[in-house]
């Protein structure tokens, strides 16, 4: 394969590669949720700054165009890699041939040097991605949002293991990468920890939330808006329905409030938002069979993914968000909520411990007990007016300016250091080598 080294200058356009979910689906259901979120506001940030984002997904059905604007500046390109519906996740590794042809053609149809870095989203995408950076010698950044080994060392009881084929795959981009994007501090370890990633190659650069669009409002209204009563005890879920993300627990802590507490029938209210993902679509009605076998179906409303105009008035007029998830590599419903001056109850795993800050905007629960999870949530009940404010006061710290500037000091540094081994080396190598400084 032959490469077409072009000198770096001023970021022009990036290509950003994102396989198995479309920024444009609506997070909450099939495999859309807070990556999607993480490439759609990064994306218009991005171009806000005069950089174009090209974004590469599969396309999941013929009547979808091959190009769509998504806002100024950003395009999404649908990419024909295998049958439009009907192709599970687990399928499309047979598919990265096709898909990595369409995103080469692309580039191939301009002058060399028309894309300044790629960034991979996923591990799939980090397949593609890993050869288009050796086709047009650019930066290879690559995000992996979670990781395999850590999901399956906190695997919910009946889950899926992820397979051996994933494990190979993380572990080649992983080394392959210019440089990883790590949402936390934690998630930095796990990939030097787990993979062997370099530390001066991991950047750790946490995720924002739209302060505009999620803000404190006025609690009754949103509750008349989502058809709550004024008076009501409010306890929300937010997330697609799989075992990873425990909504289960949610709903066994309320049965625990209630035979703690039998009085606070008349009033609790369990809001569900979302809709089955992954292996939860192999018992779609497991979670509502089990608030029928809790006793408390009366008590829940399952309510599909919902826009985030919508979505925000439903973290106004809960009393806690409750993300009781067995790992996340960040946890962007927790911060949504709390931007919204909605405390959380969180596990304590992955970047839920950096996501939430325990006792100031919410309650850290170790372990998977229901009654833990019950205490926490009466903690964050008798003090909510004090974390709502911290609540929104910690969520403010996270930015996605923020996010988007850093990410364009990796893309800079990245293209700047392969330049210069390049230049070194008297040629135009493919590879690029390590060295920058871990971002803290």
């Amino acid at each position: 394969m032959v490469s077409r080294l072009h000198t770096p200058g001023p970021l022009r356009r990036v290509a950003t590669l994102s396989v198995h979910t479309s920024p444009l689906d609506q997070p909450g259901a099939g495999d859309a949720g807070g990556m999607n979120v993480y490439i759609v506001e990064v994306s218009r940030r991005l171009a806000a700054r005069g950089i174009a984002v090209e974004v590469f997904t599969r396309a999941t059905s013929s009547d979808l165009p091959p190009v769509v604007e998504m806002s100024p500046g950003v395009l999404v390109r649908h990419v024909t890699a295998g049958p439009f519906e009907g192709l599970g996740k687990e399928e499309l590794p047979g598919q990265l041939c096709a898909f990595t042809a369409a995103v080469l053609r692309e580039e191939a149809q301009h002058e060399p040097g028309h894309y300044d870095v790629v960034h991979s989203h996923y591990w799939l995408s980090g397949q593609v991605g890993w050869l288009a950076r050796d086709r047009w010698s650019v930066p290879l950044i690559h995000s992996a949002h979670t990781l395999a080994k850590v999901k399956n060392a906190a695997l919910a009881a009946g889950d899926r293991p992820e397979p051996r084929a994933r494990v190979i795959g993380e572990e080649q981009v992983v080394a392959e990468a210019d440089r990883l994007i790590a949402n936390t501090e934690d998630e930095a370890a796990q990939l030097v920890g787990h993979y062997g990633a370099d530390p001066r190659r991991t950047l750790v650069v946490p995720p924002g939330v739209d302060l505009d669009r999620f803000r404190p409002g006025d609690r009754a209204a949103a509750r008349r808006a989502v058809g709550l009563p004024d008076d009501a005890v409010v306890l929300l879920f937010v997330g697609r329905i799989q075992p990873l993300k425990a909504p289960d627990l949610l709903l066994e802590t309320a049965a625990r409030m209630l035979a703690d507490d039998p009085a606070l029938r008349d009033r609790l209210r369990i809001q569900v938002v979302g809709a089955p993902s992954g292996s939860g679509l192999e018992a779609p009605r497991q979670l509502q069979e089990l608030a029928v076998s809790l006793g408390i179906a009366d008590l829940v409303q399952f309510l599909p993914p919902q826009p985030p105009d919508r979505l925000a008035e439903h973290y106004r007029a809960a009393d806690v968000a409750v993300v009781p998830s067995h790992n996340e590599s960040f946890g962007l419903v927790a911060l949504e909520a709390q931007a919204c001056g909605t405390p959380v109850v969180a596990a304590a795993v992955g970047g839920l411990s950096t996501a939430v800050r325990d006792g100031f905007s919410g309650v850290l629960v170790a372990g998977r007990d229901p009654a833990d999870y019950a205490a926490a949530v009466r903690s964050v009940l008798a003090r909510r007016e004090l974390l709502s404010a911290g609540a929104r006061r910690h969520a403010a710290a996270f930015s996605w300016d923020r996010t988007a500037d850093s990410l364009v000091e990796a893309y800079t540094s990245a293209a700047a250091e392969m330049a210069g081994a390049s230049r070194r080396r008297g040629s135009g190598s493919l590879r690029a080598v390590g060295g920058a400084q871990v971002a803290r």
